[in-house]
């Protein structure tokens, strides 16, 4: 677990310095980095998170390698209305919602396609993986007085 999170905050600390050419994709994977809020401690946590691009939206899946428990960014998500969004050196928020029951074969298609470790994880659990869509929120307007600088990094 030491490792992991060590890998963990390098990965993010090379992200956000090289703003993504670095950690931007891992083993053919895209990866963004996600910001949520722990839901017990209320501190920002950020972790990279490998995605798809479908339909113009960001598809991530809450699969934690096929564990039985979903993963804690998922428990914090849901707590949540938005989060944020680092890709590359565009910094944004965004909300989620769950993939449509009615598409959500297709999203495993393409998921699959794209990651296919995603087709073992499936295997490995009974529960029902989430598949997350994030929705980028308008941009809020400048207020007078406040500078528009993009969110400083933050774990």
């Amino acid at each position: 677990m030491a490792n992991w999170l060590a890998f963990t905050r390098a990965h993010c600390a090379v992200y956000r310095g090289t703003r993504g050419l670095i950690g931007g994709n891992l083993i053919g994977m895209h990866m963004l980095l996600l910001t949520t809020r722990g839901r017990k401690t209320g501190k920002q946590r950020t972790l990279p998170l490998a995605y798809v691009e479908y339909e113009g939206e960001l598809v991530v899946v809450a699969s934690n390698g096929g564990a039985e428990k979903p993963p804690a960014w998922w428990l914090n998500l849901r707590e949540s209305e938005t989060a944020e969004v680092q890709i590359g050196g565009d910094r944004f928020e965004v909300r989620w919602e769950h993939a449509p029951k009615a598409e959500r074969m297709e999203y495993w298609r393409k998921l699959q396609a794209a990651i296919p470790a995603y087709r073992m994880y499936r295997t490995r659990t009974d529960r029902q993986i989430p598949i997350l869509r994030l929705i980028r929120c308008p941009a809020r307007p400048a207020v007078e007085g406040w500078s528009a600088r993009p969110i400083a990094g933050r774990d």
